[in-house]
């Protein structure tokens, strides 16, 4: 899948995350995290937002993500949903979702 253009999902409330998706000129990934509890678990927010580009064959974005204390599956759901807008893609089958878990 190809970034197309910036796309944003999430919101900075409490409990939330609002992550971003830019489009970049390098084959990398590149994830700026703001956070307040970036220390205790600054390493797996990353961990889960790659994995999530991964599984949707992104190889080439800049990432910035404000965390407000997110769940994993919150994470999960604007990350997908933000990277979906990025590329412009207007159907989702979330049944793919139980494969990535596998």
């Amino acid at each position: 899948m190809e970034i197309r253009k910036t796309a944003v999902a999430g919101t900075v409330e409490s409990s939330d995350i609002m992550i971003t998706v830019e489009p970049t000129d390098t084959n990398t990934i590149d994830i700026a995290l703001e956070s307040s509890v970036e220390k205790q678990f600054g390493r797996q927010i990353r961990r889960v937002i790659e994995q999530k580009l991964n599984h949707l064959d992104i190889t080439a974005a800049k990432i910035t993500a404000i965390d407000k204390g997110a769940l994993d599956c919150a994470i999960q759901a604007r990350t997908i949903t933000a990277v979906y807008r990025a590329a412009e893609q207007e159907q989702f089958d979330w049944r793919e979702i139980d494969s990535w878990n596998a």
